[in-house]
């Protein structure tokens, strides 16, 4: 009986594009070099343009590298290559605006990052000379009254959301918080102008009122982290807690905010840095002055934003002085912030819950 050879089942495997060849680890760098000869050429024929030319470079070179990845190693791997160039373009193009600002704000704001600079106030000062000593103590203590008022408030309100809350009333203060997360800056200066008008009158300018308004901005932010990171605490601690008989109330102060305070931390310590540059709210609530005042609750106080805005803005005769102050401040600002994120890292990274042995 002659006996019949089965036919073969196509598998998925089958369907997989048979090996191909490798471009060399040198071919990605070949092809954005030519493509960059390339750009450099074209734009050489008229008015050299850098952004045209980093463009064009980056298109050319996409595309030039594609091309040869789809005739060597196969459709999958070309498209696997135009990926992953598109994402590693899209990352350099999103870092050249980052990098051009703080290029120029260091090269600029480094002139006047002296000793004067952190020591003296602006009184009587005419042209050369002056420094923003205090503007500086006036941001510091505006920024510490802005925490003092919005982290409390916060943290309560997102253990309440977390812990407590349940039905309608969560998901109308969820609503009011994602509300408040996208208000204008200026809006929020209004809102404490027009709150402080109604008690002390017109034409008031007050340190606490410029932290009523970032108050109004950082609370949101507070609330949003600190609620993500609640959420993470693993139930089975509470029901554990809750096994031994421990009251709610205790379990969340001994056991679910300890476990979650370094999140609470970076979540705090970011929620700073969003707030610390304002402008609109302190040139609406706190104004400005040459002098320095460290009562919040007596007359105007300076701030570094709203110093740099005036420096610019109204820099009087000759104007380079009063320029390269308001750089300097910008500079400050930007290593104020950077500060309080590394500080955030540096939380997330010491006060996490050891989970090993």
């Amino acid at each position: 009986m002659a006996t019949q050879t089965p036919t073969p089942v196509s598998t998925a495997a089958d369907a997989v594009e048979p090996a191909a060849g490798r471009l060399p680890r040198w071919a990605p760098w070949a092809c954005f070099a030519g493509a960059a000869a390339v750009a450099a050429g074209l734009e050489l024929l008229g008015d050299f343009n850098i952004a045209l030319f980093v463009v064009y470079a980056v298109v050319l070179g996409t595309l030039a590298l594609y091309l040869a990845s789809r005739v060597t190693e196969g459709r999958r791997k070309a498209t696997d290559r135009l990926v992953t160039a598109v994402v590693t373009s899209a990352f350099g193009i999103a870092m050249v605006p980052l990098v051009a600002l703080v290029w120029e704000v260091v090269g600029r704001g480094i002139v006047r990052f002296d000793g004067e600079f952190f020591g003296s106030s602006l009184v009587g000062i005419i042209g050369e000379g002056g420094g923003a000593y205090h503007a500086i103590f006036g941001t510091l203590i505006i920024t510490a009254l802005t925490t003092l008022i919005s982290v409390p408030i916060g943290l309560m309100t997102a253990i309440y959301l977390v812990e407590y809350a349940r039905g309608r009333l969560k998901r109308a203060i969820t609503f009011f918080v994602d509300v408040m997360t996208g208000i204008p800056s200026i809006v929020a200066g209004l809102f404490a102008y027009a709150l402080f008008v109604l008690f002390f009158g017109p034409g008031v300018r007050l340190g606490i009122m410029g932290a009523v308004a970032l108050s109004v901005l950082m609370i949101p932010v507070v609330v949003r982290s600190a609620e993500e990171v609640l959420k993470l605490v693993p139930n089975e601690l509470r029901e554990a807690a809750y096994a031994l008989g421990v009251p709610k109330w205790r379990t969340i102060v001994k056991v679910v905010i300890p476990t979650a305070i370094a999140g609470l931390g970076t979540g705090v310590t970011l929620a700073i840095a969003r707030v610390v540059g304002e402008t609109a709210p302190l040139l609406v609530t706190v104004g400005i002055t040459n002098a320095t005042n460290f009562d919040p609750f007596d007359g105007r106080m300076a701030t570094l934003p709203v110093y740099a805005y005036y420096q610019l803005t109204q820099p009087g005769v000759p104007p380079e002085y009063a320029i390269d102050r308001a750089w300097t401040a910008a500079l400050l600002l930007i290593m104020l912030v950077m500060g309080l994120n590394v500080v955030a890292r540096l939380i997330s990274r010491f006060f996490a819950p050891k989970t090993g042995r």
